[in-house]
C-alpha cells in the first residue's frame, strides 16, 4: 500500500513540480480552492470549510499554501491576506484532523528564510539564530507557530518546516520576472545590486521536500537554500552571460521600487545570507549548488 500525501497550495509552483516527484512511491492529493481532477479536494480557507474525504487514510501533509508575498503592494488587508493564507490555512487543517482523531507520520511546511530578517548585513544566519522585527518575519514566525501546533497537539509525530530562499525556476517566480529585460538586453541590478539572494533551483527544492518525507528522523526548522551565497547583481550578470546578452544600463535606483512597491520594495532592496549546512549535515546533497550551473539548466 502507497502511503497517502496531502499536499496544500495544489496550484503553486513547488506543488506542481513536487507531485510529479512524488507520484510514483504515493498517493497524492491536492487541498484546492477550486476542484479540477480526481485526486483534488475543494477547501475555503475565509469560510473554514473542507473536504473531509481528503483526509482518508492520509500519512502526511505537505503545507505549501500561502499568498504570494511580491505579487501586490503591502496594504494593510494584503499583510492580512499574507498571514491568514499561511497561519488559518493550517489552523483549519489541523482542527479537521483533530475532529476526525487522524493521527500524521509528519506535517511538512513551507516556511520562509526572511525568518532572519530583511537587511543586509554580513552575518550567515543558521537555524539557531533568533527572528528578525521586521513584518516579512513576523509572517514566518506565526506561519511556523501554526506548524509546531501540529506536534504540540499530538496530531503530528514530526513537524519540519522549510526555510525557503527564492526558488529559480522559468516557469515562474522571481527568474521570470527577471527575464524579459535581460532577453532584452536591458536587465540591471536594483538598488545597490550588493543584497544577499539566497536562491535555490526547483529540482533541488522539491528534492528537500521528498528528503523530509522519506527521513523520520528530520524534525524542526531548515534551511533551505543554496549553499553557495549570492547577490542581486552577481544573479542579474550570471543571467546575462548565460543568455549571451549586454548589461550595461545603470542600477535600478531604490527610490524608484519604494515609488512602486511600497514596503514590499524592502523585501527586493535588503537581503542576508543563511547557512545550509543543517540540511546537508542531515544527508541531502544538492543537485545544482552552483549557481551559473542552475541559470544553464533552467535557461539554455
Amino acid at each position: 500500500m502507497k502511503e497517502t500525501v496531502l499536499i496544500t497550495g495544489a496550484n503553486g509552483l513547488v506543488a506542481k513540480e513536487l507531485s510529479k516527484k512524488l507520484e510514483k512511491e504515493y498517493t497524492v492529493r491536492f487541498l484546492t480552492r477550486k476542484k479540477q481532477n480526481s485526486n483534488e479536494f475543494e477547501w475555503d480557507i475565509r469560510k473554514g470549510i473542507i473536504d473531509e474525504t481528503a483526509f482518508d487514510n492520509v500519512s502526511h501533509i505537505i503545507h505549501l499554501a500561502g499568498a504570494n508575498i511580491s505579487e501586490k503592494r503591502w496594504t494593510d488587508e494584503r499583510k492580512k491576506e499574507l498571514i491568514s493564507s499561511r497561519v488559518d490555512s493550517a489552523g483549519l487543517l489541523l482542527k479537521t484532523l483533530q475532529k476526525n482523531n487522524i493521527k500524521l507520520k509528519s506535517f511538512i511546511s513551507a516556511s520562509g528564510i526572511n525568518y532572519y530578517g530583511t537587511k543586509t548585513t554580513e552575518r550567515i544566519f543558521t537555524e539557531n539564530d533568533g527572528p528578525g522585527n521586521d513584518f516579512l518575519s513576523e509572517v514566518v514566525v506565526l506561519w511556523e507557530k501554526a506548524a509546531d501546533d501540529f506536534k504540540k497537539q499530538n496530531v503530528a509525530e514530526r513537524v519540519v518546516k522549510v526555510r525557503t530562499a527564492v526558488v529559480l525556476s522559468e516557469k515562474d517566480g522571481a527568474l521570470k520576472k527577471m527575464l524579459p529585460p535581460v532577453k532584452m538586453g536591458i536587465g540591471s541590478p536594483i538598488g545597490t545590486g550588493k543584497q544577499y539572494m539566497p536562491w535555490i533551483h526547483i529540482n533541488d527544492i522539491c528534492s528537500i521536500y521528498e528528503f523530509a518525507l522519506k527521513n523520520a528522523e528530520l524534525d524542526g526548522a531548515f534551511n533551505a537554500n543554496s549553499p553557495q551565497h549570492t547577490t542581486n547583481e552577481n544573479l542579474t550578470k550570471n543571467m546575462a552571460e548565460v543568455l549571451h546578452k549586454p548589461l550595461f544600463m545603470p542600477n535600478v535606483p531604490a527610490f524608484v521600487l519604494k515609488l512602486m512597491f511600497g514596503e514590499l520594495s524592502e523585501a527586493l532592496l535588503e537581503g542576508s545570507r543563511a547557512s545550509s549546512e543543517k540540511i546537508q549535515k542531515a544527508g541531502f546533497q544538492f543537485e545544482f549548488p552552483d549557481l551559473k550551473d542552475a541559470l544553464k539548466n533552467l535557461l539554455q
